[in-house]
């Protein structure tokens, strides 16, 4: 089959677009196919960039980009189902390694045209259904009865990529190495948003929750601030959630409702609702990154990783589609597009922060299965804060019995200890 482009890009979302912009910019001849209407129809993410990653391939785009708020609070709450007990971190060092909240309709339709302005075409509503094979080798995408050829395909089409899949690099994950995720967006005035959450003018809030949020399920709450609204929702295990009474949308609404979150989103009128799955297996769920012909990045590879108190997906496609596109300029340099030839990615995978980051926390999937942490520690928490804090005039316990107390009534010490050290060696 002719090769019509150097390179075809599945996906336009960060990890495909920016792929898309690196080919484009070295001058390479990029296609860039999306399923949805526009770049972010289709994408959902709770709301969170960190900056490094696109720093290092556009700099300065901070200055340009529609993004929403600079994250200046870090808050994690553990939820009873009455009660909140948050750790709240509000610090000037947080600016050293900026974050920020984005809506990802507008953000990733100004990265795709940012890959067009650099000489990628994008091509909308196409959905690439296979890869096309020729002697083992990824020759092209097939699209309905379309067909595309390609020196090299970057496959870039979400967790359920139907390219890494048809081309036998990526098994279908378990139910139990996915999330479901699921997020509103509740619109609130600017100057509403910035009182309710103590923030100076363009400053933003980052809120994780975990305990009665997802009814002891594996999985937590978000809730980030954007200029004039508000992202709430909650990732919960699939396997856990198929096995539950609940409905995703009754958790949602009953989340919103909770009595210690109802002040923060009243009023918010709501404007969008979107679910996705979430590949959080970690190294276990990773696709195979390379075949002759093809690459894998961003979620289609499961690159995307949960300690609980950090979520990270979007720094990790980006960094894993600017790899791919310097391995496929070094390919085409040489004319050598097969597995060998694009083992380049495979290296720099290995000594980016994507790899380094998978491999630390290794163990954290398995650890954050545990479901005692959604629904007997958030109970410890809450004892041992509304203890310390009440004073009737009785006599007062030392702590040291008050969190004996706590602990004795949630899971005993030798339960906790071993929970504490399985934390600690994972997270």
């Amino acid at each position: 089959m002719d090769a019509d482009f150097d390179a075809i890009v599945v996906g336009a979302g960060p990890a495909g677009s920016v792929a898309a912009y690196s080919l484009a910019v070295a001058g390479l001849n990029v296609l860039m196919i999306e399923r949805g209407t526009a770049p972010g129809s289709k994408n959902v993410t709770g709301g969170r960039l960190y900056a490094h990653a696109l720093e290092r391939v556009i700099p300065g785009f901070a200055g340009e980009a529609p993004l929403e708020r600079l994250v200046t609070r870090e808050t994690i709450t553990f939820l009873t189902d009455e009660s909140a007990v948050s750790v709240d971190v509000a610090s000037d060092k947080l600016l050293k390694t900026p974050s920020y909240t984005v809506l990802r309709a507008e953000f990733d339709a100004w990265l795709a045209a940012r890959a067009e302005a650099a000489g990628a075409t994008l091509v909308t509503s196409i959905r690439a259904d296979e890869p096309i094979l020729e002697g083992g080798k990824v020759v092209g995408v097939r699209c309905g009865e379309d067909s595309m050829g390609a020196s090299v395909v970057i496959a870039a089409d979400g967790a359920n990529s139907l390219i890494a899949q048809k081309a036998g690099l990526r098994r279908e994950l378990d139910p139990s190495e996915m999330a479901t995720g699921v997020k509103c967006v509740l619109e609130l005035p600017r100057g509403v948003i910035e009182e309710r959450f103590n923030l100076d003018e363009g400053g933003g809030a980052a809120h994780l929750y975990v305990g009665e949020c997802t009814k002891g399920m594996p999985g937590g709450g978000f809730l980030y601030t954007n200029k004039e609204s508000l992202s709430i929702g909650l990732v919960v295990q699939a396997a856990a959630l198929a096995r539950s009474p609940h409905r995703l949308v009754d958790l949602v609404e009953d989340f919103r409702l909770h009595p210690r979150l109802g002040a923060l989103v009243k009023d918010g009128r709501l404007v969008e609702y979107s679910a996705h799955l979430i590949p959080e297996a970690g190294l276990a769920g990773m696709a195979s990154p390379v075949a002759d012909g093809l690459l894998v990045v961003g979620d289609a590879a499961g690159l995307v990783l949960n300690t609980g108190y950090t979520l990270r997906g979007m720094d990790f496609a980006m960094a894993s589609g600017a790899a791919a596109a310097e391995a496929v300029i070094e390919a085409a340099k040489v004319g050598n597009f097969s597995k060998a030839g694009l083992g380049s990615y495979v290296d720099k995978l290995n000594r980016s922060f994507v790899m380094r980051d998978l491999r630390t926390f290794k163990k954290a999937p398995r650890f954050l299965h545990n479901k005692r942490i959604y629904s007997d520690y958030p109970g410890l928490v809450e004892d041992v804060a509304t203890h310390v804090f009440a004073v009737d005039g009785s006599p007062r316990l030392p702590l040291r019995k008050v969190a004996a107390r706590a602990v004795g009534a949630h899971g005993g010490l030798r339960q906790l200890a071993k929970d504490g050290w399985r934390g600690m060696t994972s997270l």
